[in-house]
């Protein structure tokens, strides 16, 4: 499946778009693009009659180049870079992490395989042939582990589809499909052995009901050897607050996919404990110039594994 949509040159004039026009067809918040632009330079360079920015197709076509880099798991501020210096109509190859966290281009072979089982993860996905679908993740999962194969397939596929629907307002079963599908291969992912004594704790944001990125958490924190407790989609807070008091965890993931469930004035009243906790958050729906100070913020589901795993003893 694409991932981006062609522009013509003709459309030049009567394509460019607002903020919350591109923030949609990207399947992110608006205050991310505003972030992008704000950090790394990669915002709107057209202007309306009215002398408001907008994004013109090129920029659109930049940003989309910056998303494809980031699912493959390279950081923002490079991700943005290469996506500046792209030659128009030229979108560069995905780049991935090497060893000791060194960026290698991925080989060419790799490249057309990995688009190849994209193509046909979409194909039975919007087929709704199940078995085929659930084969195509269990065998990603299997091989790759699920990081990788959240970042190459599995996300590419969602987005895609998200995609569609906000286009058409078509495919929610397909998406229902998917995501039924690949929460049941995440369940079968065998874990390690659990190196923590204190679990981190796993939650979506108070009604926010796209739980399926924790869940994929979940299983990545699991293969990477540390126990997890997850409480799923629209968690309370003081259905939070009670789990935090009685777990006693090393770390709160909390995940926010929509604007409209990333008001964070409550984390501030979750409770302390002792030893204290870390709160970590991820989604593009979070307002994140209102988050408190000590929470810390991921993009990815790297960094979000990364940042869990990272303190020693777990």
């Amino acid at each position: 499946m694409r991932s981006g949509t062609e522009w013509g040159s003709g459309r030049m004039r009567e394509a460019q778009l607002g903020v919350g026009a591109v923030a949609q067809r990207l399947g992110v918040a608006p205050s991310t693009l505003r972030t992008w632009d704000r950090r790394y330079g990669i915002g709107p360079s057209g202007r309306s009659a009215g002398g408001h920015r907008r994004y013109t197709p090129a920029d659109v076509a930049r940003l989309e180049t910056m998303q494809r880099q980031i699912l493959t798991g390279v950081p923002p501020q490079e991700a943005a870079r290469v996506a500046l210096e792209a030659p128009p109509g030229e979108p560069p190859r995905p780049r991935a992490h090497g060893a000791g966290g060194n960026r290698v281009p991925l080989k060419a072979d790799h490249d057309e395989a990995q688009a190849t089982e994209v193509r046909g993860l979409a194909r039975a996905a919007m087929a709704l042939d199940a078995a085929a679908t659930a084969e195509t993740v269990r065998n990603a999962l299997r091989r790759d582990g699920v990081v990788r194969a959240w970042d190459d397939l599995i996300a590419p596929v969602l987005i895609g589809i998200g995609r569609k629907h906000a286009a058409s307002g078509e495919c929610v079963e397909v998406e229902h499909l998917l995501s039924t599908v690949v929460l049941g291969c995440l369940a079968e992912t065998p874990p390690a052995r659990p190196l923590n004594t204190r679990p981190v704790l796993l939650a979506c944001a108070p009604e926010e009901q796209h739980s399926l990125p924790v869940h994929a958490l979940a299983a990545a924190l699991a293969e990477a050897g540390a126990e997890t407790l997850t409480l799923g989609a629209r968690v309370p807070p003081p259905a939070l607050a009670a789990a935090v008091r009685r777990t006693g965890p090393r770390a709160v993931f909390l995940w926010s996919q929509t604007p409209a469930t990333g008001d964070p004035a409550w984390l501030t009243g979750l409770p302390s404990s002792r030893p204290p906790y870390r709160i970590v958050t991820g989604g593009p729906g979070w307002h994140r110039d209102h988050l408190p100070p000590h929470t810390a913020q991921v993009a990815t589901l790297p960094e979000a594994v990364t940042e869990l795993t990272r303190f020693a003893p777990l």
